[in-house]
């Protein structure tokens, strides 16, 4: 299961499960991080030494980057060392440049590589506190510019403008976020996290595309992969599909366009529209039509089509998905339930409509003449198309 739904069943916070999965230990007022980092909430000071003033047994045994020697690579190195052999030999047999093994040995006593790779380690910790968690005139200005509504990539920017020559006036977009949204790194009053236009108090992840959960349990055929032909409208028969939504959310009207003809479709939903009721309404909308008229469905991603692939074994017609937060991959469809709006209008019931009003607010749309079809009504351009076939 997701870390989500295992966090709800145990009952703890999603972050919280999320630092267990990473090793990081909560004690006090202060994380325990497993390369031995221990970041105070109260004092906003990230340390890496224990109460004794020696490294952490995790962050002896930390594992680093490649580039770091480890304490391996420091017990080779003093037996080979022993041995009697040069540095160019010693670095070819560990994989490093023969001035590396000299810095090692200059700086530590490699005999001794316990007390080596302690020193080492103690050499790491560079305890830094925020330029955001100081008291001072940049703190005040950048406080604020956030209460004034400002973000903190303009707060940033303007800083570099009326400051152009005082470089204790500069801090990062990345450093303001972070005095926001991290009290280990922090400085400004929590209260300022509310003048964001998002109004968040906690940081949202971004993740990449390839990162991202599956947004339905059959796998999507995205429109990037949708045939040309659907692409240039030359070729009718190809659909875009959406939902109008009634108040609460409790009732909807399912919305077809044609995107050769612009010819509406609507279907009926008074009492919900889960992925099976409007796969219910779908299949029999689609099925009236001629065979040469079913060609594709485009829709977004919208949890009401997660049942797409039951659709398409159905009528035999194959559901593209748009990106996310990409309307404008629907465009017809997005002007069509701007249209429906005149007759159903936003914050209504839409149950109080019945199939036959429906009908009724369809053929009306189909009878407008567009300029898009050079003045010509989308139920002409279907007409002369089933006259040709």
């Amino acid at each position: 299961m997701s870390r989500r739904e295992a966090a709800a069943q145990i009952g703890v916070n999603v972050r919280t499960a999320r630092d267990w999965d990473r090793g990081i230990r909560k004690v006090g007022n202060a994380r325990l991080h497993p390369d031995g980092r221990r970041i105070d909430y109260t004092t906003g000071v990230t340390t890496y030494r224990d109460a004794t003033g020696e490294p952490s047994l995790a962050q002896l045994e930390a594992v680093l980057h490649p580039r770091f020697l480890t304490l391996a690579d420091r017990e080779q190195i003093a037996d080979l060392r022993r041995e009697g052999h040069s540095l160019r030999e010693i670095g070819r047999r560990l994989r490093r440049s023969a001035s590396t093994i000299k810095r090692e040995i200059d700086a530590y006593a490699v005999e001794d590589v316990y007390r080596a790779h302690r020193a080492w380690t103690r050499s790491r910790s560079r305890p830094r506190e925020s330029k955001l968690a100081q008291p001072g005139p940049l703190r005040d200005y950048v406080a604020g510019k956030l209460q004034d509504q400002w973000s903190p990539e303009q707060v940033c920017h303007a800083l570099m403008t009326e400051f152009p020559d005082d470089q204790g006036m500069r801090v990062s977009t990345e450093t303001i976020y972070q005095a926001i949204y991290v009290q280990a790194r922090g400085g400004l009053r929590r209260e300022v996290a509310t003048a964001l236009r998002t109004g968040r108090t906690r940081r949202k992840p971004h993740r990449k595309a390839e990162q991202r959960t599956k947004r339905f349990i059959d796998d999507m055929v995205m429109i990037s992969d949708r045939p040309a032909e659907v692409e240039d409208r030359a070729v009718p028969g190809h659909w875009e599909g959406d939902l109008i939504v009634g108040t609460r959310s409790e009732s909807a009207i399912v919305t077809l366009v044609e995107r050769s003809t612009r010819y509406v479709m609507l279907g009926h939903l008074p009492g919900g529209h889960t992925a099976e009721e409007v796969r219910d309404v779908l299949v029999p909308l689609i099925g009236s039509l001629p065979r040469h008229l079913r060609g594709s469905l485009t829709w977004d991603q919208g949890c009401e089509m997660a049942a797409h692939n039951q659709f398409t074994v159905a009528t035999g017609v194959p559901v593209y998905f748009c990106d996310p937060h990409s309307p404008w991959q629907r465009g017809s469809n997005e002007n069509t339930n701007g249209l429906l709006r005149q007759y159903f209008p936003k914050g209504t019931d839409l149950s109080v409509y019945g199939p036959q009003d429906l009908e009724l607010v369809a053929q009306k749309l189909n009878r407008r003449p567009r300029k898009t079809l050079d003045w010509k009504a989308p139920a002409e351009r279907l007409r002369d198309l089933l006259i040709a076939v």
